[in-house]
């Protein structure tokens, strides 16, 4: 069970199985980061690798295919993830979900064309998605009421801390020759070690535990014909059917998936390219085009850090509600002020640091405010579904951004088209309930 608050400073009141739950899931998250963006990093020079000489001008649009197919097999894998969590565990799933993703990541490394890259890329998204609601749920459930979000936050910095390693790795990866990015996306595999220590330092979680037990025996009763009461027939339901069966949930999923697109549209449509951005200036004063994109994924990931870290905190201090609005607000506002404001190389990679703490900060309200919408018995899936379910729809993001800057001729006009999705998660966030400091739903 979820402890409940006591006196003194937040952090002594917690054991040392969730220290290890928040590190198990920090790792977890930190892994998914530099994979994920190890792509972003390098999809230019494997393209360039991979395809024709012919195909170098659309470049751009094939980038955005690779992510926008990396991000489709996500959503996919996502939403089993999630399913298998709530059925044999969150331990047992974060295990699976980490094993798979090293090993797909490592067959990256041998893409022998475009298709091959491009079919791998898919596998290693299934991969990834399988963990982020595993650890979110695990880390909520065994963490108390009163520090959730700043556990969540800190959780949720394992991305951008991936995102930095990423960089900083390419930065001097990049310089090895025409197969650099194979040894980015070989370096994936040592993830893999980390199971190793979750099987033996993590326990699963309780609440989920208890409510194993009570499903088990509301199916066994079911089976024999015994009438069941409504909260045990919940717990015989197919998980995402439940998620929507209940009309309240129902509606309140509809809501986070909104705002869930607004997030997920904002990183994979807009900020996935600012590196590219920063390097394609660059590139025009003359300089390594590579090395300032490393520069820029580096400053972004110092901002997404921060914001990761800050918005736990702040949703802990002031409330899930208004500070989620405040982040989708700056995110909407930096965008110009980050595409259009300055060419100063220098003054952009600030610029992109305070973009990155909203627009990627603000993921942070997923594992914070989630958890706290849904019962134990669907947590997993209902975080998969918000999570994962928009990338559905956002898969198209890269691609339409890639089209976009091809057709524009420059990222600034794509990036303000796609950042008035902003505006559907300011007017979506309003119909949430505040649940700052509550228990996490039976």
């Amino acid at each position: 069970m979820t402890t409940s608050a006591v006196d003194g400073p937040w952090y002594r009141a917690l054991s040392r199985s969730q220290w290890n739950a928040l590190i198990a899931s920090n790792l977890g998250w930190l892994f998914d980061g530099f994979e994920t963006y190890a792509l972003i990093l390098t999809a230019g020079v494997a393209l360039r690798q991979l395809l024709d000489p012919s195909q170098y001008g659309q470049i751009p649009s094939y980038i955005g295919t690779v992510i926008a197919i990396t991000l489709l097999g996500w959503g996919i894998g996502g939403m089993l993830g999630g399913i298998l969590a709530d059925y044999i565990g969150r331990k047992r799933t974060m295990v699976i979900a980490i094993i798979a993703y090293s090993i797909a990541t490592g067959l990256s490394a041998f893409a022998f064309d475009w298709m091959s890259f491009v079919a791998l890329r898919f596998l290693v998204g299934i991969a990834i998605g399988s963990e982020w609601a595993t650890g979110s749920s695990m880390l909520a459930e065994l963490w108390p009421d009163r520090a959730r979000g700043k556990g969540a936050g800190i959780m949720q910095c394992g991305l951008g801390l991936g995102f930095f390693l990423a960089s900083f790795t390419w930065l001097f990866l990049s310089q090895s020759g025409p197969n650099a990015w194979r040894y980015m996306f070989a370096l994936g595999v040592l993830p893999a070690l980390l199971t190793l220590w979750i099987r033996r330092a993590i326990p699963e979680s309780k609440i989920w535990e208890e409510t194993n037990q009570k499903r088990r025996l509301a199916i066994d009763q079911k089976r024999s014909g015994v009438s069941l009461g409504e909260g045990a027939e919940k717990l015989t339901r197919f998980t995402l059917f439940d998620l929507f069966t209940d009309a309240s949930l129902r509606k309140r999923t509809i809501v986070v998936f909104l705002m869930s697109l607004t997030t997920t549209v904002g990183f994979w449509g807009i900020s996935t390219w600012v590196p590219p951005f920063i390097g394609s200036l660059a590139a025009k004063e003359s300089f390594n085009a590579a090395q300032w994109a490393s520069y820029a994924g580096m400053a972004y990931t110092i901002g997404s850090v921060l914001g990761y870290l800050s918005m736990g905190f702040l949703m802990d201090a002031f409330g899930r509600k208004p500070v989620t609005i405040v982040f989708f607000i700056m995110a909407l506002l930096m965008t110009p002020v980050l595409f259009f404001w300055t060419t100063d190389l220098k003054l952009l990679l600030l610029l992109a640091t305070v973009n990155a703490f909203f627009s990627n900060g603000q993921y942070t309200w997923m594992p914070v405010w989630l958890p706290e919408l849904y019962p134990t018995r669907m947590r997993a899936t209902a975080l998969a579904f918000a999570f994962n379910g928009p990338r559905f729809i956002a898969f198209l993001g890269p691609l339409l951004a890639g089209t976009m800057i091809t057709q524009f001729g420059g990222f600034g006009h794509a990036a303000m088209v796609l950042a008035s999705i902003y505006v559907v998660g300011i007017i979506a966030a309003f119909f949430l309930p505040e649940t700052k400091g509550s228990p996490l739903p039976a």
